[in-house]
């Protein structure tokens, strides 16, 4: 199983995962389709499906384009509001490409509809990885406050990504809880961690502020501060590494838990997330104008109705 990075936007990350015995290619979260497909030419594979892992335009928008440039293309997700959906992925699933196994774990907190995969080879030395991108607010999603728009657009992403994860939309702190420490959390630790965006940088950054004592999240900002100015990608880390650093899975701990002032896991990753939020906005507050500029993009702005 060979897996292919693609910077794309802003700071997303597509990403296309080669059975290298059949030549078989499945993408994940296709936002820019004419990139993809020109790494599909170069690579010599035949693009058979689309893994989506939610609905929001920065993961999802390139599955109509994409399909009408390469017709017969399966688009797979577990939330009807994936644009061009096949069909419709339930927990627990499997499926197969080659000799690449794939296991559909649903993981809600960021959206309600947000689908991790779980991709492993039988009898491989490779490790397993999980792809578990996700980000900003739908298109479809109504009006938003100026505070809540903020407390969006300055979030992290993914359902998990390195060193943090995503802002909860559309479900509660237990189930995110669930998702990442009872789901993610218990997959191997060797398992490769592709998250949909770059933010690894400020995830760190809250990491140390959360625990400034914690070497793991001192020696890890070192390496992507070298990374960032080497312009390269963090991705992937591994489960067991950010079981040492990432505050958002390191919810029983007792320095994670003085720093919130909370015992129980859901109560602490609630205050964890409010408090990233809050943090994202100390560091790089959004303009009334660069608001206004992402909520057009993003189909933020109801248009008034006519009387």
């Amino acid at each position: 199983m060979k897996v292919k990075v693609i910077p794309v936007l802003e700071d997303n990350y597509m990403y296309l995962v080669i059975e290298e015995h059949t030549r078989e290619a499945v993408a994940v979260d296709v936002s820019v389709p004419k990139r993809l497909l020109e790494i599909v030419g170069r690579e010599g594979v035949s693009l058979t499906t689309v893994l989506t892992t939610h609905h929001h335009w920065d993961h999802a928008r390139g599955n109509a384009e994409l399909v009408r440039l390469q017709p017969g293309l399966v688009v797979l997700g577990a939330d009807e509001r994936i644009c061009a959906l096949t069909r419709r992925l339930v927990h627990g699933e499997e499926l197969q490409f080659g000799a690449i196994h794939v296991r559909c774990l649903l993981t809600p907190g960021h959206t309600s509809g947000h689908m991790s995969y779980f991709l492993w080879e039988d009898e491989c030395l490779d490790p397993p990885a999980v792809f578990s991108g996700s980000h900003c607010p739908a298109p479809t999603c109504p009006t938003l406050s100026p505070s809540t728009f903020s407390d969006l657009a300055n979030s992290p992403g993914d359902a998990l990504s390195v060193a943090g994860c995503g802002s909860r939309l559309e479900s509660t702190a237990q189930q995110m809880y669930q998702s990442l420490v009872e789901t993610l959390g218990t997959l191997p630790p060797e398992t490769k961690v592709f998250c949909g965006h770059e933010h690894t940088l400020g995830n760190l950054e809250f990491a140390q502020k959360v625990e400034p004592c914690n070497d793991h999240v001192r020696a890890k900002l070192s390496w992507a501060k070298k990374r960032d100015e080497d312009d390269v990608p963090t991705v992937p880390s591994t489960l067991g590494e950010e079981l040492l650093y990432n505050p958002f899975l390191r919810v029983a701990e007792e320095p994670v838990r003085k720093f919130t002032g909370k015992v129980a896991p859901a109560e602490v990753l609630e205050v964890l997330c409010r408090e990233r939020a809050s943090f994202e906005r100390a560091a790089e507050p959004l303009q009334p104008q660069a608001r206004a500029l992402l909520a057009l993009q993003w189909g933020l702005l109801s248009t008034p109705q006519q009387k």
